[in-house]
Formats: C-alpha cells, structure tokens, sequence
C-alpha cells in the first residue's frame, strides 16, 4: 500500500521530490514549509515554491513559525502520517516530532555525507574543489544531518559547473532517490547505516562577506569561488572606471591561458590574471543590471590590458 506521508520543504530544490512522491502514488496528508516572506519591487508577499505547487496539487498547506509547541505537535499528529520526507526545509524538527510517524522523518540530503552536513553542501563542495558530491536519503535524528543513511546517489563536479548546475542536476537526482527509498519504506525493506565518524565538515549558510574575489588565489581556486556563489550571492570584483570603481558580480569562468600580476586584465576577451594561472570570464553581471555574456559587457565597457580588477 502507498504511504501516507507528510511533506517538509521550502526551496525550488524540493519540488521534484513533492512531484514524483505523488506520481508514485503515495499521498500526501499535508504540505509543511516556511511562510510567505515579501518579495520584489513592490515587495508583496511571495509564498515559497513548494506552497506553490502544494496549492495547484490542492494539498493542505502549514506555515508554523515554530514547532516546538504543544499546538504544533498536535496539529502534526493529527495528519495521522506513516512518516515524514523533509527536503530543504529550514527548520529545526524537535524529538517530539521526529518521534510522531511510526516509520519515520527522512531526509533528503545534498552532499555525501558526513562531508558537508548543514545549511550550504552544494556552494561548498563546489568552492572546496570536491570532485564529486551527491544527495542521500537519511533517517532523521536531533543532530545537524547526523541520521542513519539509507540510500546515496553520487555526481561528479566538473570545473564548468555552478552552483545553479549543480543544484538542477542534483534536485531530481534526490527525487527519485528518495522515491526509490520510500518503496523500500513501504515494502519494510529499508536498511539503514550509520554515518561514518571520519571526514566530517560542516557547510556553513554563505555569508555575504566571503564573497569577494581574490585574484591572488591559484586560477583553479578562483574558478571554484566563482562558480560556488554563482548566482547567488555571486562574487564579485571591482572595476575601475572614469568615476568611481563599479562592483561586477562575475557568474561563469573558464581555465586561461597566460600570467600576470593577481587581478590584471591580460587580453581583450577577459583574461584575467591570478596568483597562479589564469581565467577567462564567460559571464558577469553589472549592479542593478540583467547577467549578460562577456562579449557584450566589452561593448558596453572595453577592457583591456594594463586594467586591473581587484
């Protein structure tokens, strides 16, 4: 018999997992993720992706700002759930909840764990230069990403990828992980391991001021900064101009060849200089302004040597 379960998500990142969870045929009691926050010009209120698609699907939808109410565990009991499947939720589950389901709250993670448990696994196994990572479907406890692992899928990173490829190619990877974890659920066939106690790192949540670039890094270390930030918060340089440095965001790199002081623009393609090595700029974005290719940012903004980002 199908699973009768309630789902815990927030992000774009969790919509394939809510998508083939139903197309499988288990039901879906009830829909929780985090409440509609302002957004845009006009700054109204944005319900996220997965109360997004929840709502079209017609699913009961719950935005708590806590659970560790006696009226939270109450409301979550009533569902009446065999268990829990949680993906990118952004909140805490206290024991009282992970105790409710009779089968369990599991997780859908986005890294090998141990390596990378927290708030940012795929900016970091892109910025550490990790030469692959994954999504594992795990058993939840009241640690950070501690649980039982059940079942793993592995991808590999390759220098052309960004944070926003990675993230695509892993969110319906784990969808299918965790559909294939949760037929195991339902057939009693699910066998859990326990994470290992060795290479454990912890992605801590990107903090704005890590952003910048520094060319004085080796070209392979710039690439990996570059593409883990990209396009969100994106790391940024500046340019000089006639009037004040601007602030680019740079978005997409490739190796270069070529070597110059950390910084200086070596050719008129945007062949930017770094500590050891060179890369070239693909794609970059101006303040207030869409992305756009190199070769139309030229137009607008020639460079070429002896300028110099820092």
């Amino acid at each position: 018999m199908p699973l009768r379960l309630i789902f815990m998500g927030t992000p774009d990142f969790a919509v394939p997992t809510l998508l083939e969870l139903m197309a499988h045929g288990h039901e879906i009691a009830a829909v929780y993720t985090r409440a509609a926050k302002p957004a845009g010009r006009g700054m109204k209120l944005q319900p996220t992706p997965v109360e997004q698609q929840a709502r079209r699907l017609g699913i009961p939808v719950l935005t708590p700002s806590t659970l560790k109410i006696p009226e939270a565990l109450d409301d979550f009991r009533a569902h009446r759930a065999d268990a829990a499947v949680v993906v990118a939720y952004g909140m805490i589950l206290p024991q009282a909840i992970l105790d409710t389901p009779p089968l369990g709250c599991f997780n859908l993670h986005a890294s090998l764990l141990p390596r990378w448990r927290g708030a940012a696994p795929i900016n970091r196994a892109i910025m550490a230069g990790d030469a692959e990572t994954g999504v594992m479907v795990m058993k939840m406890d009241v640690g950070l990403d501690t649980g039982d692992v059940a079942m793993a899928e592995r991808l590999t990173i390759t220098d052309k990828m960004t944070a926003a490829d990675l993230h695509d190619a892993l969110a319906p990877l784990g969808a299918d992980l965790m559909v294939r974890a949760m037929g195991a659920l339902e057939r009693g066939k699910l066998q859990l391991t326990k994470q290992s106690e060795h290479g454990v790192t912890y992605a801590a949540k990107i903090d704005k001021a890590e952003a910048r670039i520094d060319w004085n890094q080796p070209a392979g270390a710039v690439l990996r900064h570059i593409h883990g930030l990209s396009p969100f918060p994106g790391a940024w340089c500046e340019i000089a101009t006639d009037s004040e440095p601007a602030r680019v965001k740079i978005l997409r790199c490739e190796p270069a060849n070529g070597a110059g002081a950390p910084g200086a623009v070596l050719d008129d393609r945007l062949g930017i200089a770094c500590g050891e090595g060179a890369v070239r700029i693909i794609e970059l974005q101006r303040a207030g302004k869409a992305p756009m290719k190199a070769a139309d940012f030229l137009r607008g903004t020639p460079l070429r040597p002896p300028a110099r980002l820092a």
